[in-house]
């Protein structure tokens, strides 16, 4: 054992670190002439010194590097932007479902919807019946539909069977097993733009007819101005008028002509919206006359009331004149020249013809596809101010502003054509 410890101790005096050269020739010096130059030694200390002290520094710092690095938080991670359903640990809570869990069943395929009816009260089976029974008629389900009170926001909902339902949603939507199970279980889902844009995070509680609530996902199903859906189980506990609402898939009947037909056949007061109209292919192209299209003066008019809402805050389903969101802020201006505008930002999309961005004028419309829950959905519209500049009211948090037009998600342009515009429904 002492030969052992004596061998190691050698090899640790053998042991020579590559130095400094002006260390190593004042070593190699000492080594010459060890006895004779003790002023050798004398210079040599000093910057042998200051080599420990460094070292030592040095693996402080690092200590202390490390230390600091295991006690800094660690950040959360950002949501991918696809991300639209509220995860089980978000859901997991002291929100208690308002509704008995039923199971989902799984999708069988997509329904393209074509026309959504809302009723004043509970459609007459024999009425829904007729509606089912019109040639080119493929598909109708009925749902539940009202403006409810969620969080002080008046926003219009519809209760609807997820099994049923989720076929006649967008793709991304309807094959969300985790979304369907969120609503069945009684979660609110919205629309991505109230979500994203009107600041109501996937998870969080909301109080909706005095009952809370849970934000279980993002969903835009593109029908009228729907921005909330519920299962009919927790729309009835939240006051939901039961059975006055359609959905219609009509794939080979002109829209135009059977919400004609419809209308005729509901109660009074009864609004059918377009959501995927099929229209004739037009035989020719059609030629636009300046006179249909806004004036000098409206044009003016509608871009001075914009401006003179500068600043004032992005608030979701807002039409003004205090606050404003982005189809809201369209709509308010236009109507001070004089226009009738559809109301939400999908519908304004056909208040005209579309024209190439590199041909827009003052006044002219942009619209954007942003929303991944539907892609080819119309989500944002702004007004072109000019100079590759766009006036619009962005989101929760921001206000009417002038900014550089994004391109990104441009879907494109539309020139205002107020005889079109008066008719969208």
């Amino acid at each position: 054992m002492f030969d052992r410890l004596l061998s190691e101790a050698r090899q640790d005096l053998a042991y020579r670190p590559r130095l400094l050269p002006r260390v190593s020739r004042l070593i190699w010096l000492s080594r010459r002439r060890p006895l004779r130059r003790p002023w050798v030694w004398r210079r040599s200390l000093p910057l042998l010194v200051v080599l420990l002290v460094s070292v030592l520094s040095a693996d402080i710092l690092v200590l202390i590097r490390m230390d600091s690095s295991e006690r800094a938080p660690v950040a959360t991670p950002q949501r991918p932007r696809n991300d639209f359903v509220a995860s089980e640990q978000e859901l997991r809570a002291e929100v208690p479902p308002v509704a008995p869990v039923a199971p989902v069943a799984p999708l069988n395929g997509l329904v393209k919807p074509h026309l959504f009816v809302v009723a004043n009260e509970a459609l007459p089976a024999e009425t829904v019946a007729r509606i089912r029974a019109i040639q080119g008629v493929a598909g109708v389900e009925v749902t539940d539909a009202t403006k409810v009170e969620v969080d002080g926001r008046q926003v219009p909902t519809i209760g609807v069977e997820p099994s049923t339902f989720r076929a006649y949603t967008p793709k991304p939507v309807a094959e969300s097993d985790e979304l369907w199970a969120n609503v069945a279980s009684g979660a609110m889902v919205v629309s991505f733009e109230l979500g994203n844009d009107g600041g109501l995070k996937l998870g969080s509680d909301v109080t909706s007819g005095g009952h809370p609530l849970r934000i279980g996902g993002y969903a835009t199903v593109g029908m009228g101005s729907i921005a909330a859906l519920v299962s009919r189980q927790t729309g009835r506990t939240l006051g939901l008028r039961e059975g006055n609402g359609l959905v219609v898939s009509a794939p080979k009947v002109n829209s135009v002509q059977l919400r004609r037909t419809l209308l005729k056949l509901l109660p009074k007061g009864s609004q059918v919206a377009t959501i995927n109209p099929v229209l004739p292919k037009p035989q020719r192209r059609t030629v636009w006359p300046a006179s249909a299209f806004m004036n000098p003066d409206q044009t003016r008019a509608a871009l001075l009331a914009a401006r003179d809402k500068l600043g004032r805050p992005y608030v979701w389903g807002a039409e003004g004149p205090d606050s404003f969101d982005c189809s809201g802020l369209v709509q308010w201006a236009y109507r001070q020249a004089g226009v009738i505008m559809p109301r939400v930002a999908a519908q304004q999309w056909a208040s005209g013809p579309q024209i190439p961005l590199s041909q827009a004028q003052p006044g002219d419309l942009l619209f954007w596809r942003n929303d991944p829950t539907n892609p080819g959905y119309i989500s944002h519209v702004a007004i072109y101010w000019g100079n590759d500049q766009m006036l619009h009211a962005p989101r929760t948090g921001d206000v009417v502003k002038i900014a550089k037009i994004n391109l990104r998600n441009l879907a494109g342009v539309v020139r205002v054509s107020p005889g079109i515009s008066a008719r969208v429904r």
